[in-house]
């Protein structure tokens, strides 16, 4: 349950923190107060999109912050890493760089992720939907959201990405004779020239190094020349081995005279040893180093070979080499395409009759649950005054897709002898109005979701039909919380709680407060929206009957 809403420097609300209760919240106030902006800010908080322009002019940076309390464990918490506290808060800070920051319970989401748990916590309901309505493409959508038949939706839709698989891997292979015969002809060419190559594995990088040693030879050699006799020492001089000897020798002299220098023996004895080590190893290398300019052209002829067939295949000797396996295996399979083509259609037929299977129990299921949720939709319109309407959901059989292998749209009449129609055709504002309220209430009895927010879902409802309206909403928030945006008297009166949303002006700026009315406070508002801006004893004595009504 949305508990508070604190609102700063959006559009011309500069601070404001809104309470909200369980049950009936409504949010009134003259056209242009700034109604809206507190729907946008809600939209904010679950992760829709926010515009830069929606920052408070004069300012760099608008936030807004909301408290839901009585969150249950939801996965999304796990799922992705954030503290669970039945009190959430969730923060979105947004700036005028276009940057967002979006915290929940302190840790840093994304947007996309925010929104996923805003799915999960709040539906908001506005002019728009009743338009979806009129687009048949959505029909389908409703209705699976009212079966909740994701298992078979889930079954027919692995059947369905198997036959497309198949489908591609059957066209991949579906190319005509002239066609494969250049292909087969290009991959023989490309196996024999890698083949003809004898390339192995890491012979690249090694035949690189070898051209590297043999382009620096004399360098190599002059420097472990001055190595060996800076370690063994030349006709002139003592190398470090020998001078380390002599050490090694005196140092033995004076441990026999006192134990002080028997430690210090050891360690030079210890240099000495390594050091003939490294002197024997530096002239092995130097007697080892032999290079000759016919084994660097040798090289070099050979990295042009590997050169050429790496702009064709494959940065290194191993990429060229898996290339040769997939043209061995691609050529295999066209030259036995015609049989592995007729293996391939056995395949789809049977992954089709399988999809088939999947895609009418999904239709059985989709019937069964338009049959019970047309049921329940006449059952609330009745409740909406209309109970000479009819509705059904029609079905027609399509080829398979992703959503099945049906159609689904929905028909109705609205008055009494009339023929059933397509939705569009026959529905006025004020009836697609309360088929979606209809719709909305009956697919909130599937989910979890614990507040409604209905924004000015009441456009073109007026008398009788309002009041029906204003009814069903109470209704519905004995079992969840529903905030709703009205202009009309009959929903307002019916409210727990009701929230003034006024716009002044002040040293040349405009702001807006949003204050909870008490009793007087109501009365005023309700003659307000049932008499205009002049305010009388006739509409305080309509609107004080209205709230005891």
């Amino acid at each position: 349950m949305l508990s508070l809403l604190h609102i700063e420097n959006i559009a011309v609300i500069e601070c404001s923190d809104i309470s909200f209760d369980p049950g009936f919240n409504v949010l009134t106030g003259e056209t242009g107060a700034g109604k809206s902006i507190v729907i946008d800010a809600i939209s904010a908080i679950l992760g829709e999109r926010a515009y830069r322009d929606m920052i408070r002019t004069g300012t760099n940076k608008a936030s807004v912050r909301a408290v839901f309390t009585d969150v249950p464990r939801l996965n999304w918490f796990e799922d992705n890493g954030v503290e669970y506290d039945a009190e959430t808060v969730i923060q979105r800070d947004i700036y005028l760089d276009g940057k967002n920051v979006c915290r929940v319970n302190g840790s840093l989401v994304s947007v996309s992720i925010l929104r996923k748990l805003g799915l999960q916590l709040i539906n908001i309901h506005g002019q728009h939907d009743s338009a979806s309505l009129l687009d048949e493409a959505n029909h389908l959508h409703f209705l699976d959201a009212f079966a909740n038949n994701e298992a078979l939706r889930l079954t027919y839709t692995r059947s369905f990405e198997n036959v497309l698989a198949l489908r591609r891997e059957i066209s991949a292979l579906s190319m005509d004779e002239s066609e494969k015969l250049r292909r087969m002809e290009t991959l023989r060419y490309q196996i024999e020239e890698i083949t003809k190559a004898d390339l192995h594995p890491g012979e690249d990088d090694a035949l690189e190094d070898r051209r590297k040693l043999l382009q620096n030879a004399e360098k190599l050699s002059n420097g472990m020349d001055t190595a060996v006799e800076c370690l063994y020492g030349g006709d002139e001089t003592d190398g470090a081995a020998s001078l380390l000897a002599q050490a090694e020798r005196e140092l033995a002299r004076l441990g026999r005279y006192t134990d002080a220098y028997i430690q210090l023996h050891d360690r030079v004895a210890d240099l000495m040893f390594q050091v003939q080590d490294v002197a024997e190893e530096v002239r092995q290398s130097r007697d080892d180093l032999s290079f000759s300019s016919d084994e660097l052209e040798q090289i070099e002829s050979r990295l042009d070979v590997i050169h050429r067939l790496r702009r064709k295949y494959g940065v290194t000797c191993q990429d060229i080499l898996d290339y040769l396996e997939k043209a061995k295996a691609e050529l295999d399979q066209i030259e036995f395409s015609d049989d592995h083509l007729e293996r391939l259609k056995g395949k789809l037929k049977k992954a089709e009759q399988e999809a088939w299977e999947a895609a009418i129990a999904l239709r059985e299921g989709r019937k069964a649950a338009a049959q019970a949720m047309a049921q329940r939709i006449l059952t609330e319109l009745s409740q909406l005054d209309m109970p000479k309407v009819q509705f059904t959901c029609e079905f027609s059989e399509t080829e398979l897709n992703p959503s099945g292998a049906d159609e689904v749209v929905f028909y109705m009449s609205a008055n009494a002898g009339e023929a059933l129609k397509s939705m569009s055709k026959v529905a006025s504002g004020g009836e697609l109005a309360r088929i979606m309220l209809a719709m909305k209430n009956v697919l909130a009895e599937k989910d979890q979701v614990a507040t409604l927010i209905f924004d000015e879902v009441d456009t073109g409802v007026s008398g009788r039909a309002a009041q029906k309206v204003a009814e069903k909403l109470r209704n519905v928030a004995k079992h969840k919380q529903v905030l709703c945006v009205t202009h009309l008297p009959q929903l307002a009166a019916l409210a727990n709680t009701h929230l003034l949303i006024a716009k002044e002006e002040r040293s040349g700026r405009t702001y807006t407060s949003v204050t909870p009315l008490d009793l007087v406070g109501r009365k005023r508002e309700l003659a307000r929206i049932i008499g205009g801006a002049n305010i009388t004893e006739t509409t305080l004595k309509s609107a004080e009957e209205m709230l005891k009504g």
